[in-house]
């Protein structure tokens, strides 16, 4: 299973976080789920759902209990912990193969 971590701004759209996963997304990839923080997960679970994949929404918290290789003071500051899509991937899926990815308004990590 590989699992997309996706941190977004407030105003990202489904098309924006498809457009990321999508940069990232492994070729082949066809057991995909996603992973998000709780504040975030309408956007992303309207995008997972376009594609029939599962999502996970994990608490501000918890995320912040994840050791990151790249955390950022900018989204601690803006949602209580400082990695969203890393963490998320991380938690929810074992190794990181692709980190921390920023697409526009979306940032994107994998795990499998």
């Amino acid at each position: 299973m590989i699992t997309v971590g996706v941190g977004a701004a407030s105003r990202a759209t489904v098309a924006e976080v498809l457009a990321a996963i999508d940069a990232v997304l492994p070729a082949g990839a066809d057991d995909v789920r996603l992973a998000t923080v709780e504040a975030r997960e309408p956007v992303v679970a309207e995008a997972a759902a376009l594609r029939r994949w599962p999502v996970l929404a994990h608490p501000a918290a918890v995320l912040a209990t994840v050791p990151v290789p790249a955390p950022s003071g900018r989204v601690a500051s803006a949602v209580g912990t400082p990695s969203v899509a890393e963490a998320a991937a991380l938690l929810s899926g074992g190794t990181l193969v692709v980190g921390k990815t920023v697409v526009g308004r979306v940032t994107v990590a994998v795990a499998g």
